[in-house]
């Protein structure tokens, strides 16, 4: 925790973007809390719900190419406050839904908060090797990414109870707020350059390619770069059960343990808490890590989460499933953070943008198809049932680990890497 308070304390940039992270997403969080609640009253199914979390996840898909190369082309900064600010009209707009509680109005409006999001989350990513030292970014990586969790712990367990006691409109200005609270803290960012263009940039566009072009760049260099690419398909292969907690959460929360928006609330609260407890044992173990035992690690916490999932889902009562969810998420934030210095470690910053989207692009594409079916099931099939197949899935994560690093795939990428090889890409084989 020491070496948490010392980069808040001592570099101005990082603390800024943090304090207006740690605001935003825990206004985020109240919306999340009342809409999937919401959701629940206006459509009266679960189906409904699935619903909710798929206008969310389509809208991020279609974004995030094209956030990609907005963010390597233009002033990350700039992108950022934007989106904050387009994210902070829509999310007040969302009281609407007190006076004309309409599905499709519901659908619209989550889909739009969820477009702009990519805009800024990708930039946080990207910028954030340009505010730190080599020596602090792994630590400002940790604290990241813990203080998403842990405003996720806090957000959903005071999101639910304050829906509660306020009603849904009280949590949906306190959405619109947070983001005003996040445009000034980045617009506060300052550079030595004047600006926060991605360097290199000039160099990696200079073809004057189309935008399709520059982005099928960004997909190349992440396929002659296997880890990275392995990377981001064990986000996919989480995101084949971890597409479906989207919905589970909040019908155990409502319907099989029958503890309304408060017990919604507690299930995301420990999952936060899992993934609070996991950034911060990665952070410990991190930079004494060899590379060897990284790989080993996250094989088998890929298996632990996958398991205990599973245990979740068929724990009799609430408190023992938030033991399980905890340690299924524990093992989630331990593999987050350490997969995410590895990126910000090793692609450079003319492509971070495109290998951050392309990455969420991936493993949103299977989350929105894991909400899919799961919405679809739980007018077939007991919850239960739903939740013990998503944690087996979510279990696979570590046979596709396992077989790429026993090919010998899972290869470290140069730390001074600049992806020059992209510059004539049918040239380029295979690594």
């Amino acid at each position: 925790m020491r070496s948490f308070t010392s980069i808040l304390r001592t570099n101005r940039n990082y603390r800024y973007l943090w304090t207006g992270q740690a605001v935003s997403e825990i206004g985020d969080h109240f919306n999340t809390i009342a809409v999937l609640s919401l959701s629940l009253r206006i459509t009266g199914s679960g189906f409904g719900v699935g619903m909710v979390m798929l206008a969310r996840v389509i809208p991020a898909i279609l974004a995030g190419p094209i956030a990609g190369l907005v963010l390597d082309r233009m002033d990350r900064r700039k992108v950022m406050i934007w989106s904050d600010a387009l994210r902070g009209i829509v999310a007040l707009a969302h009281i609407l839904l007190m006076v004309y509680p309409q599905a499709w109005l519901m659908y619209l409006l989550s889909g739009l908060l969820m477009f702009a999001s990519p805009f800024f989350t990708a930039g946080r990513s990207a910028i954030l090797p340009n505010i730190t030292t080599p020596e602090e970014l792994h630590t400002a990586n940790a604290l990241t990414q813990t203080t998403a969790w842990l405003t996720l712990s806090i957000g959903t367990m005071f999101g639910g109870m304050s829906a509660m006691q306020f009603g849904f409109g009280w949590a949906f200005a306190a959405n619109a707020l947070s983001f005003a609270v996040s445009a000034w803290a980045v617009w506060m960012l300052k550079s030595p350059n004047g600006h926060f263009r991605p360097g290199g940039a000039v160099r990696v566009l200079k073809r004057r390619i189309a935008g399709w072009r520059e982005f099928a760049d960004g997909l190349r260099y992440m396929r002659t770069r296997p880890l990275i690419f392995a990377i981001g398909m064990a986000g996919v292969g989480w995101a084949t059960g971890g597409g479906a907690a989207q919905i589970l959460f909040t019908l155990y929360g409502e319907v099989v343990f029958q503890r309304g928006p408060a017990g919604v609330g507690l299930i995301w609260s420990f999952a936060g808490i899992g993934l609070v407890i996991g950034g911060l044992v990665s952070h410990r173990i991190g930079n004494r890590l060899t590379f060897i035992g990284y790989k080993r690690l996250l094989g088998v916490t890929f298996l632990v989460h996958g398991l205990a999932y599973t245990a979740f889902a068929v724990m009799p009562t609430i408190w023992l499933s938030l033991i399980f969810i905890s340690l299924s998420r524990m093992c989630v934030g331990m593999n987050n953070v350490l997969n995410r210095t590895i990126l910000l470690t090793h692609v450079p910053d003319g492509f971070r943008g495109r290998v951050f989207t392309t990455i969420e692009s991936m493993l949103n594409i299977t989350m929105m198809i894991s909400l899919g079916i799961a919405a679809w099931a739980t007018a077939v099939y007991p919850v239960r049932t739903i939740g013990v197949v998503a944690g087996l899935l979510s279990s696979t994560t570590a046979i596709y680990w396992a077989w790429a690093e026993a090919t010998g795939k899972l290869v470290r990428p140069p730390a001074n890497d600049m992806g020059e090889e992209i510059e004539e890409p049918e040239t380029v084989t295979p690594a």
